[in-house]
């Protein structure tokens, strides 16, 4: 695919569905940062928040987790299956979104795409916005020692997402946690601000 400017792509979706440019200059722009669990991308969103010369809210599902909006402890106790919760809650998470960014709110977004359909239904749920996409790599044993340090994690699961979760993706930019966060951020806003887009979201 060939790199684009974001204003080609989104006059090539204007068009395509007759929702005015007037309109989509007013859509949020958003950050796209994934890689494995432990891999830091929450230090890296939090860096770049603070750093980033327009308002961007910064949402992930862990911030969904955390705030007490799920019935943790009836899903511990398996009263209610995680099974059965997973795929609306995600589905729900990814539609809200495209919610946020039509409203004209800009968003850091720190994800895993670890299921295979998801990578479709976003590319989908997003394709009216300017997705800047970041992969973030970090060495295998970093990886597990960070997962064991945080002592909230599944043990393993950042050694699944390692071999995994890059597979076939194409990024804006790919970059390595073992760097310092103040080089990842700047490495980061200076390619999103030459508005060259050649992902799976372009």
């Amino acid at each position: 695919m060939a790199t684009q400017s974001k204003e080609k792509v989104l006059s090539t979706f204007s068009r395509q569905t007759e929702i005015g440019m007037d309109q989509i200059d007013r859509y949020g722009q958003i950050i796209f940062l994934h890689g494995p669990s432990s891999s830091g991308k929450s230090t890296i969103a939090v860096a770049l928040q603070a750093a980033i010369e327009q308002p961007f809210l910064h949402l992930s599902i862990d911030h969904i987790r955390d705030s007490g909006v799920l019935p943790n402890d009836r899903i511990t106790s398996q009263e209610f299956p995680w099974a059965n919760l997973r795929a609306p809650l995600f589905d729900g998470f990814h539609a809200s979104l495209a919610a946020f960014a039509r409203t004209g709110n800009n968003l850091i977004l720190e994800h895993i795409l670890d299921t295979d359909c998801w990578i479709a239904d976003l590319r989908r749920i997003l394709m009216p916005f300017d997705v800047y996409f970041v992969g973030l790599h970090c060495d295998l044993a970093e990886l597990r020692t960070r997962e064991i340090e945080r002592g909230n994690r599944e043990i393993g699961g950042a050694e699944k997402d390692f071999h995994s979760v890059h597979v076939g993706r194409k990024y804006d930019l790919e970059i390595s946690t073992t760097a310092s966060t103040e080089q990842n951020v700047a490495t980061i806003l200076a390619g999103w601000r030459s508005g060259q887009r050649n992902s799976d979201f372009s």
